[in-house]
C-alpha cells in the first residue's frame, strides 16, 4: 500500500506537541482501515527511521496513530522537517 495513502496528516494538539519532547512520539491521522503493521512500515518508508511501537485510537471519526520512535531517532527532528515547529 502507498505510504502517502496510509498516513494522512500530522495531528497537532498541545498533548501531541508535549509527547514529541517527552516521549519521542509523533501523532498522525491515518487511514481508518490501516492496521498497526501497515502504519509502522509506511512511516518507516516515508521518514527512514526505526519505529519502536504504534498505538491507535479512533476519536471523533478519525483514526489516530501514536508512533513512538526508537531511541536513536529524534521525533523533534522529524517534526522540524515536516514544518511543525
Amino acid at each position: 500500500m502507498d505510504p502517502y495513502a496510509v498516513i494522512i496528516k500530522p495531528h497537532l494538539t498541545e498533548k501531541s506537541m508535549n509527547s514529541i519532547d517527552q516521549k519521542n512520539e509523533l501523532t498522525f491521522v491515518v487511514r481508518r482501515t490501516a492496521n498497526k503493521t501497515v502504519i509502522k512500515s509506511a512511516f518507516e518508508d516515508l521518514y527512514a527511521v526505526k519505529v519502536e511501537r504504534v498505538n491507535t485510537q479512533i476519536l471523533k471519526g478519525q483514526k489516530l496513530a501514536y508512533i513512538k520512535l526508537a531511541a536513536e531517532h529524534s521525533a523533534e527532528d522529524i517534526a522540524v522537517k515536516m514544518g511543525v515547529f
